[in-house]
Parts: C-alpha cells; sequence; structure tokens
C-alpha cells in the first residue's frame, strides 16, 4: 500500500524556516508558502489533528463542550509565525466531519508593523451548522472574517458561552502558543483546500 502524499511541512523544517525568517527582514509570506523539501501525509497529518484536539478537549472544558454540539472541526495543530517587521503564519490542518478526516486545508496570514521573532502555535474552528460546512466544502479558499460568523473564544468569551448560547456558525480557540512573539490572532487568515 502507498502514502499519498500532500505537501504538508514537517514541524522541524516548518521550525527552521521561521527562525531563519525572523533574522531577515525580507517578506516572509513568499518563504512561507514556498513548497517544503519533504512532505507528510495525510495520515500524518491526521494523527497530529487528532492528538491536537484531544489536548485542547483535555485543557478546556469550553472547548469540550463546544466539540460535542459541532458538526465539523477544522483543526491545524501547529502553525508558524515569524516576522521582522514584515510576518507570516503558515501551517496545514484537517477537516473533520463525522469524526473522521474529510479534507485538507492551509492556513497563510501575513502583517506588517512592530515585529519581531517567531512562534507557534495550533487552532481548531468549531462549524456550528451545516451551511458552515457547506461554505467550507464550496469555496477554494476563504477568510477569517469573511463567510460564516467565527468567533474567537478567550478566557472573557468562554464565561459566558453555554449550549444554550451557542448561536453563531463557528467558534475557534487558539492553543499550544510557543515563542517570542506576542498575542496570537487569527482574524484575516486565508484557509484554503489543499490540491490533492
Amino acid at each position: 500500500m502507498t502514502k499519498t502524499a500532500v505537501m504538508i511541512a514537517p514541524k522541524k523544517t516548518l521550525m527552521s524556516l521561521a527562525m531563519a525568517l525572523a533574522l531577515s527582514t525580507a517578506t516572509v509570506a513568499p518563504a512561507l508558502i514556498a513548497a517544503p523539501a519533504e512532505a507528510a501525509t495525510k495520515g500524518e497529518l491526521t494523527v497530529e489533528a487528532n492528538q491536537a484536539l484531544n489536548s485542547l478537549y483535555a485543557s478546556n472544558p469550553t472547548a469540550k463542550l463546544i466539540g460535542s454540539k459541532a458538526k465539523a472541526v477544522l483543526i491545524f495543530p501547529n502553525i508558524v509565525k515569524a516576522g521582522l517587521v514584515f510576518g507570516g503564519a503558515y501551517g496545514e490542518g484537517v477537516l473533520m466531519h463525522s469524526g473522521k478526516a474529510d479534507s485538507y486545508y492551509n492556513s497563510f496570514s501575513g502583517s506588517w508593523g512592530l515585529q519581531a521573532g517567531a512562534q507557534s502555535y495550533g487552532y481548531a474552528v468549531f462549524l456550528m451548522n451545516d451551511n458552515a460546512v457547506k461554505y467550507i466544502h464550496d469555496t477554494q479558499g476563504w477568510e477569517i472574517g469573511v463567510g460564516p460568523t467565527v468567533v474567537i473564544v478567550d478566557e472573557g468569551v468562554a464565561k459566558n458561552l453555554s449550549t444554550s448560547t451557542l448561536k453563531d456558525d463557528a467558534y475557534a480557540f487558539t492553543f499550544n502558543q510557543q515563542g517570542l512573539m506576542a498575542g496570537v490572532t487569527i482574524d484575516g487568515t486565508k484557509i484554503s483546500k489543499i490540491k490533492e
């Protein structure tokens, strides 16, 4: 049996790339979206996504509650962000639907401003209704903040959420933040389906 490879960069490659980018003043966007030297398999990405989701559930009861009501979950287990004035973040993830890997996506964001360093984090977007899942399937690329209403769940928002207050299309959680940069935001992140 052969493994089907998609362009999924291993963590080591991404972290090396992030550190190199943090030391340069060149725009990071082209480097972050360049093809990696090695490709992981869909199976490896699915395993990483499941592990990240289980870890999020173990550490965040609100995420677990929302996950129990979600129609599907889009999980990016490892996003790498780097920058020195210009910045960019890139990672790959999987859409889990009915407990199974449905399709694969990449996540990219770029930024400009006072920033220096590198960090990694993960995020999960819980899709709460069939229309949100359909939107993800029907669009080849979408931006968080355009399309389904995505609520970014921080500690303050989490205190006010319960099964009776879940009215929005999607809820997003960031997790496992590590590195030298302050704060994580996924607003404006572009998500595109990985072509096989």
